[in-house]
């Protein structure tokens, strides 16, 4: 009798214990990365295929990129013209130039000295009466002509030692700048016919085989980083006062091994019916809350999008 009445009180003993609550239901999400080109082309490339892991700036494709390296060329051989001209601005004219002009204004300077001289014969044989007024008007016109000459091969020779003016030499550095900046843009535009892969992670799908024609903006890989697998899962309203963004959780599922411990990422501020995904017959049709939680790179490859997964609080 002893016996018995004890086995009773452990019985109820063990029923009036407190219980663990009930794992919450949710399922594994991803945020996709959908690799795109900005510009369109043949696809005559793919260095990937669906299941790969790729790592940060690995190469995923390229398109055809005739035009845009022709542009790139042409940019190229627009700033190396600018620079030249520049450059030409900034050292002046060639000393051989500088001493043509010089010989030049040589020759004018002895061609208005003769013009003086043969003035002022004229001048004086039309005082003796030997020639007429006509043949000193003449000579007068010859030697203003020859001086006018010497002034101008004068400006002309300053001219050329001074070089460039300031103002063009700045007009042939903006042009540069503008040569640099086209060139800049060609190169940009040469890049984003060959993409790379903007964060590490598993390569799910491929829209393209090669020969395909890709519209621009059109998506041709999908990739899932590590860090963009997240678990969802759903708090009823009367447990939302314990769950606290950056609280831990555990994770299980299926084939996952030991729980994957996991932080709160996200709890929505909105309540919402339990989606049908849940099968949970005794929460259907009651309130609640969605929340997020992400664990570490290494434990999220153990999680795939669309996997089911109990979550348990601390």
């Amino acid at each position: 009798m002893k016996t018995r009445l004890f086995a009773l009180v452990l019985v109820l003993a063990a029923a009036c214990a407190p219980k663990d609550p009930p794992a919450l239901q949710g399922y594994v999400e991803g945020d996709f990365v959908r690799v795109a080109a900005p510009f369109a082309g043949t696809l005559v490339k793919m260095d990937v295929k669906r299941g790969d892991a790729v790592a940060e700036g690995a190469a995923l494709f390229a398109l055809e990129a005739e035009s845009e390296d022709a542009a790139r060329r042409e940019s190229e051989a627009q700033v190396s013209r600018a620079r030249a001209q520049l450059e030409d601005l900034r050292k002046g004219r060639r000393p051989t130039e500088i001493a043509a002009v010089r010989a030049q204004l040589a020759q004018a300077e002895a061609a208005a000295v003769l013009s003086e001289k043969e003035f002022a014969r004229q001048a004086d044989l039309v005082k003796k009466g030997f020639v007429s007024v006509q043949g000193a008007d003449q000579a007068r016109a010859n030697r203003d002509r020859d001086r006018d000459k010497v002034a101008e091969m004068r400006n002309m020779l300053a001219t050329s030692e001074a070089g460039a003016r300031p103002d063009e030499i700045r007009a042939a550095e903006a042009q540069v700048k503008a040569a640099e900046e086209s060139l800049a843009q060609a190169d940009w535009r040469l890049r984003q016919k060959r993409v790379a892969a903007s964060a590490a992670g598993l390569v799910t799908d491929t829209m393209y085989v090669q020969g395909d024609w890709v519209n621009a903006g059109a998506p041709v890989v999908t990739v899932l980083p590590p860090a963009n697998v997240k678990v969802r899962f759903f708090v009823p309203e009367p447990r939302l006062a314990t769950v606290k963004t950056g609280q831990r959780v555990d994770v299980s599922c299926d084939g996952c091994g030991p729980p994957i411990a996991a932080q709160v990422s996200f709890v929505s501020p909105q309540a919402e019916y339990t989606p049908p995904v849940i099968y949970s017959r005794e929460s259907r049709s009651k309130l609640v809350f969605m929340v997020e939680a992400r664990a570490s790179a290494a434990d999220s490859a153990r999680l795939h999008p669309g996997q089911p997964v109990d979550v348990r609080l601390p």
